[in-house]
């Protein structure tokens, strides 16, 4: 009986805690939300963010500029992006950049390079469980990005 009563007690303490922790995440449904909660975050961790025209989130670091996008469709899904890394100046250029991007996109985890137009961008795309857990992957997030922009310039130079 004792068993019966601590294991009840133990899901009603679960479900309590992971409620809280859903309620206080699981509510965003807008991108003002959205916007509202990254740069929420972004300020206490020492950030200057801006909504762009966009509606994404953006925000420098080490002379860079980052962007959160923001996809209020899908709460499980965090995408960072550091764009115009590289701008293409001819088709002999661009031939180049498309080796370099797939270089980096084998070599790098979790980051995705591609072109956009003329310029090379470098994103990171993950699954989450809830949009909080994007605080758990920010910093890994920023290092995968320069990972993988690093090793596209790394190839670009040879």
């Amino acid at each position: 009986m004792a068993r019966r009563v601590i294991g009840i007690a133990a899901v009603v303490v679960a479900v309590a805690f992971f409620g809280c922790a859903q309620a206080q995440t699981g509510s965003l449904t807008t991108k003002e939300e959205f916007q509202k909660f990254y740069s929420d975050y972004l300020t206490a961790e020492g950030y200057r963010p801006e909504v762009d025209s966009d509606g994404d989130v953006s925000f420098k670091r080490e002379g860079l500029t980052y962007y959160i996008i923001v996809t209020e469709t899908d709460s499980e899904f965090f995408e960072m992006a550091l764009p115009n890394i590289h701008s293409i100046v001819d088709e002999s250029d661009r031939g180049k950049a498309y080796i370099a991007a797939d270089y980096s996109n084998a070599k790098s985890k979790v980051s995705k390079v591609y072109l956009v137009g003329d310029d090379v961008w470098v994103t990171v795309e993950l699954f989450i469980a809830s949009p909080d857990d994007f605080k758990d992957v920010f910093q890994r997030s920023l290092a995968a990005l320069l990972n993988g922009a690093n090793n596209f310039i790394e190839k670009m130079g040879e």
